[in-house]
């Protein structure tokens, strides 16, 4: 594969696309959605290779990407450092001018922001964000349009993260001004988002989280200790005690609100098992449109646009 004319387009993180790109990846995700539940045949990516380098544990990033590339009648590799010779110290660079070079699409859930960029900085071929320890643009894009597809519009809506400030909520934040919502966030002390991650018009901070749900339309959460933070399990814990989204919360936000969460879920810790398990919880659905919003996003980056 040699090497292209113009550079691939990544989506590193969220605000890598703009909004009516977004809107694009939308509207193909509903054609590309509707079509598989008519159980249609849809296989532009046929001869076309998917390398997944997981350097963290997955459950829906591994099996929606593998899917929906086979899908789309494409072929998925996974791949974890211990099959590298990134276990043997090769630098990332070189890996990434090898495989962009073998492949059409590079997926990668690894730690640092910073060795996604790198790859991304030598690949000759799209590169997907699949988890950093800063961003998780997939589950976001697949949470916005779950809210679209159940309520329409978010524009100008308020959206409710209550919780820790790690790498989903970061990726809110992105998104926010992009989408023109209103974010609130609700942290305990020491861990909220720093002063720099907040656009100032679309974020307000809480101390209550029970106030940050006032009025909102969607309220969503994540673990309490995310992947690489189990040490400060117990911490965490303490800390989190009142940050439970449980049904006070729920009834402080609009009577039709949505509850979202990116899972997997802790019920009793970040989350009481009558919401998450309750009429207003769309997290099945959430985790279901993780497959299809990533397959018109394999097909954006690897066909630019159909249809």
């Amino acid at each position: 594969m040699s090497m292209p004319a113009t550079p691939p387009r990544h989506f590193l993180q969220f605000r890598d696309f703009s909004r009516e790109e977004f809107d694009y990846l939308f509207a193909r995700t509903r054609w590309i959605k509707d079509r598989f539940k008519r159980y249609e045949l849809y296989q532009p990516l046929r001869d076309r290779t998917l390398a997944m380098v997981f350097e963290k544990a997955s459950t829906r990033t591994r099996v929606s990407f593998e899917a929906g590339m086979n899908q789309l009648g494409g072929i998925a590799i996974n791949l974890t450092r211990g099959d590298t010779q990134l276990s043997r110290g090769e630098p990332i660079e070189d890996v990434a001018r090898v495989v962009s070079r073998m492949v059409d699409v590079v997926m990668i859930r690894t730690f640092e922001q910073a060795i996604i960029e790198r790859f991304a900085a030598y690949s000759n071929v799209p590169v997907i964000n699949g988890l950093t320890n800063e961003y998780h643009p997939c589950q976001v894009l697949a949470d916005l349009y779950t809210y679209v597809e159940h309520r329409a519009a978010i524009d100008g809506k308020t959206v409710a993260w209550i919780g820790d400030s790690n790498n989903m909520c970061a990726t809110w934040l992105q998104a926010a001004p992009i989408f023109g919502f209103r974010l609130h966030v609700s942290s305990p002390p020491g861990y909220e988002p720093a002063a720099d991650m907040r656009a100032r018009e679309h974020c307000v901070v809480f101390d209550d989280p029970e106030a940050a749900c006032e009025g909102a339309d969607l309220v969503t959460t994540d673990v309490w200790t995310s992947m690489g933070f189990e040490a400060e399990n117990e911490e965490r814990r303490r800390a989190f005690e009142h940050w439970q989204v449980d049904a006070s919360m729920m009834r402080r936000a609009k009577p039709d609100a949505l509850f979202m969460h990116c899972l997997p879920a802790h019920r009793g810790e970040e989350v009481a098992a009558e919401v998450i398990d309750g009429p207003q919880s769309v997290v099945w659905n959430e985790a279901e449109n993780r497959l299809h919003t990533q397959k018109a996003l394999l097909e954006y980056l690897a066909c630019g646009r159909v249809g």
